[in-house]
């Protein structure tokens, strides 16, 4: 133990401290502390619990919120998107700050927490909130007013088009290189025209526009022929709303872009659409592409790239890494973007939808396997469960992933949730492994035509989860799990069910696991953090084997990534346990910071 704390003082700030809400500029989400490890974790405790006192229960507020941990201080965002300093060692609050007091907006959407930028004694915080990005003095809390137009910059303005929808802003930080944030948005993907989702670098200085990389290209640029037409003066989306990663070394930023819009029709989009569901590359000082890889070609399921590139090192080579919502993970060589894994481009369904041109083919990768089925398979928890099940399936199209939106009806398998979200992966450098926790909860996806007048063909009648009769998922489970993949190799090491639900098994159901939203987090103790399930629990696993080593019930779930930091040769784990939001339990507005007795 005495030299174990003899490290802890002399290590080096970065690795006591979690500086970017996925850990570092890379998006490992892995720490090397390890005096909490797997002899000791059972003996966890809060060390201490701060309430932000403005949950919502009515609106179903959450927080998906990861904290950053920098110099003893800690930033968080609330349920009502305050931004809050804390003291990391006790919980206390140092100030906060709401960025819709005074104004009659009010609080909206979620925030995935804090940007920390510093240059010797200048420290600043950078978030999103509606529609404006903010900078704050991270050691007083009060606005900068030389940033933007009196502390804020509209993120409505400098799209290079006049966005004809609403937009949203930011729900996930953005991305620091040298003296520029990087940011993505989050828009509208409805039956409505909404703004593109084009990549802006802004002075973090003052708060300039700095450079702009079109996800929907312009004419004259690379990609604008895999939009027919003009569709690039209508089409929206094709964002990134899940986070960037940065090589620091390379000087580059990689970047994960959703879907096109609209989701489910694109009639009005024909093409591939790049540079929708892409990882792309660019030189971070002037917006360049260096390269591209599309992982769905001309989407019409939803199937945003939703969490930020893991900018990994395997087989000897610096490679990125990105997990999907179809549950795949792509793992592709950083200077190129060619795959390390072969990627095979297979025939997908045809739509039935008139107008529309579902692509022929989309990419699988063979290596990696899917981390979850990709074909329809009823439920088997009970015979009077699966006849249900049966019955609904005579009236809607299910079977293969890639089936597209119809008229009667169609089952996206996997759904909206993933695969893979936002709460994405945790990468353990030292042996090449890789975490994440995933959903496998079918949806019933129905297109319907339009009223006389409206922007597209089609609406659609809601996204409607596939259940049986008591309202579990209609798929064979297990329906959320833990998955470790060896990245080396290219193979899954181990999977387990994520989360429990206790009517089931007392009723001699296997365990199911549950639909989970948020995230893992690794650490060189040989534990994998993770609460993220509809149960409330937040757990710790042996990264080697899976096996549970110790659990304990929260006051709401636990629907964000957690984080870990030392102070004081004292190793915490910290996690926002925020309930509410689209899993509908309980809400609650609590961070809560466990460490050793």
């Amino acid at each position: 133990m005495y030299f174990l704390l003899v490290w802890l003082a002399l290590a080096p700030a970065w690795a006591q401290e979690w500086r970017t809400f996925s850990g570092d500029p890379a998006g490992s989400r892995y720490s090397p502390l390890k005096q909490i490890d797997r002899s000791n974790v059972a003996k966890l405790r809060p060390a201490w619990i701060y309430h932000s006192g403005d949950k919502g229960d009515r609106g179903r507020t959450t927080i998906q919120c990861t904290p950053v941990v920098i110099g003893g201080v800690m930033y968080v965002t609330s349920p009502m998107l305050k931004t809050i300093a804390l003291d990391a060692a006790t919980g206390r609050e140092i100030w906060r700050f709401d960025p819709f007091e005074g104004s009659e907006q009010g609080s909206r959407g979620v925030s995935r927490g804090v940007t920390y930028w510093a240059d010797r004694d200048d420290r600043r915080i950078l978030f999103g909130a509606g529609p404006y990005l903010y900078e704050l003095d991270a050691r007083t809390g009060k606005s900068i007013a030389a940033f933007g137009d009196n502390g804020r910059v509209d993120l409505r303005q400098g799209l290079d088009r006049e966005p004809p929808g609403s937009f949203n802003g930011m729900t996930t930080p953005g991305a620091i290189y040298k003296n520029l944030i990087i940011v993505g948005a989050s828009v509208g993907e409805g039956p409505r025209l909404s703004a593109p989702g084009h990549i802006r670098a802004y002075h973090v200085r003052t708060g300039k526009r700095e450079w702009i990389f079109h996800t929907i290209p312009h004419p004259g640029e690379f990609g604008h022929e895999t939009w027919e037409g003009d569709a690039w003066k209508t089409a929206g989306a094709a964002n990134n709303w899940g986070g960037m990663s940065v090589d620091e070394k390379r000087g580059w930023v990689f970047v994960s872009t959703g879907s096109p819009a609209f989701d489910f029709y694109g009639g009005q989009r024909l093409g591939a659409n790049l540079f929708g569901n892409s990882v792309l590359a660019l030189d971070a000082a002037t917006g360049k592409r260096i390269w591209h890889f599309q992982t769905t070609h001309h989407d019409l399921w939803d199937y945003d790239l939703p969490t930020l590139p893991n900018l990994v090192r395997v087989q000897g080579r610096d490679a990125v890494v990105q997990v999907t919502k179809t549950g795949m993970a792509f793992v592709l060589d950083r200077e190129t973007g060619k795959p390390l894994f072969p990627v095979e481009e297979r025939p997908a369904p045809a739509s039935s939808v008139p107008g529309e041109r579902s692509s022929p083919t989309q990419p699988f990768t063979v290596k990696p396997p899917p981390f979850v089925p990709h074909r329809f398979e009823p439920t088997d928890i009970s015979p009077e469960a699966r006849a249900y099940v049966m019955e609904r399936l005579k009236t809607a199209r299910a079977g293969e992933i890639y089936t597209p939106p119809s008229l009667e009806g169609t089952v996206i398998l996997p759904g909206f949730h993933g695969g893979a979200l936002w709460g994405g992966s945790a990468f353990d450098p030292d042996s090449g492994r890789l975490y994440l926790n995933a959903n496998n909860v079918p949806w019933l996806m129905t297109l319907v035509k339009a009223r006389e007048g409206a922007p597209y063909p089609y609406d659609h009648l809601g996204y409607k989860k596939f259940e049986d009769a008591e309202g579990y998922p209609a798929v064979k489970p297990p329906w959320g799990k833990l998955v470790s993949i060896d990245l080396n190799e290219g193979r899954i090491l181990w999977q387990r069910p994520l989360g429990e639900l206790k009517e089931l098994t007392r009723r001699g159901v296997p365990p199911t696991g549950t639909e989970n939203i948020g995230g893992a987090i690794v650490t060189a103790g040989g534990l994998v953090f993770i609460g993220a399930t509809k149960d409330e629990m937040f757990r710790a696993f042996d990264a080697d084997t899976g096996k549970l080593l110790w659990e304990t019930k929260l006051e709401a779930g636990a629907y964000a990534v957690p984080a870990t930091y030392s102070l004081n040769g004292r190793q915490f784990v910290v996690i926002a346990a925020g309930g509410g939001g689209k899993l509908a339990t309980p809400t609650g507005d609590a961070f809560v910071a466990f460490a050793l007795p």
